[in-house]
């Protein structure tokens, strides 16, 4: 009996299997295992794209227990075979949005969305843009190997615009869009229902829930007047009139608090 040890029950059934094809990378598992072992044991479903030969589904069955709800969206119909219960497989393109629009008709929101499907930009962001909303309010988006945004044989490359990557980068702006004061630049939909994004190696994460605008809260007694005005607040104040005007005409120049 092996006396390896590993980090997480995860990387445990990985190392172990003797079953069907996996394929991950190393770093991966204590991601997953971070943001994924809360589902454990519980009444969930989930959906991964990318079956490849079958075994990551047989992972997540095992890692998850035998209440897990598992489908399965590949592009390959020999993929069919890896269906047992409580796995389902899905036949069809993961960039075809009429596809995936059926897949929402058939399939109740789930609880966890693994993109491990082609990889390429067109794939990732019309999966995304596509599927977010069928996620529970307080689900998970994954979206794996990340590593094919800087490959140019995937649509990538180093900020390059088309890249998942540079798409990605938007949703810093939406998460905090609360604290625009453009008017061009307001909360959206993905404002008020992503609570936080995470960035590995290779991997994003998001984690959904109903957000609602923060509040500035203050407790305990002043230890001194604050609001008197100083020196330093008239600059503060003079600041911020200049960089109003710069806004309003959209110069370029800014002055520092």
């Amino acid at each position: 009996m092996s006396d390896k040890k590993y980090n997480n029950d995860l990387e445990e059934i990985f190392f172990n299997n003797k079953g069907r094809l996996i394929n991950k990378w190393s770093n991966y598992f204590e991601i997953y295992d971070r943001h994924l072992n809360k589902y454990r044991g519980k009444e969930i479903t989930i959906l991964e794209i990318g079956v490849f030969q079958g075994g990551s589904l047989d992972m997540w069955q095992k890692y998850f227990g035998p209440k897990a709800k598992i489908y399965g969206i590949d592009i390959d119909p020999r993929c069919k075979q890896f269906e047992k219960e409580n796995i389902e497989i899905l036949i069809g393109s993961q960039s075809d949005v009429n596809f995936l629009n059926e897949v929402k008709q058939k399939i109740p929101k789930v609880d966890i969305l693994i993109d491990d499907g082609g990889h390429t930009m067109e794939q990732m962001r019309v999966s995304f843009d596509n599927l977010i909303d069928h996620i529970k309010p307080d689900g998970v988006y994954i979206c794996e190997d990340l590593h094919c945004c800087y490959w140019l044989s995937y649509g990538g490359g180093y900020k390059r615009k088309n890249s998942f990557i540079e798409y990605s980068k938007n949703f810093i702006d939406y998460i905090n869009a609360w604290n625009s004061k453009q008017y061009i630049f307001k909360p959206n939909n993905f404002t008020k229902t992503i609570q936080s994004i995470h960035y590995y190696d290779g991997v994003i994460v998001m984690e959904k829930r109903i957000m609602e605008q923060p509040k500035n809260l203050m407790t305990g007694i002043a230890s001194f007047d604050y609001t008197v005005e100083t020196k330093q607040t008239l600059i503060r104040n003079t600041k911020y009139v200049f960089n109003k005007i710069m806004q309003t005409l959209r110069l370029p120049w800014h002055l520092y608090y």
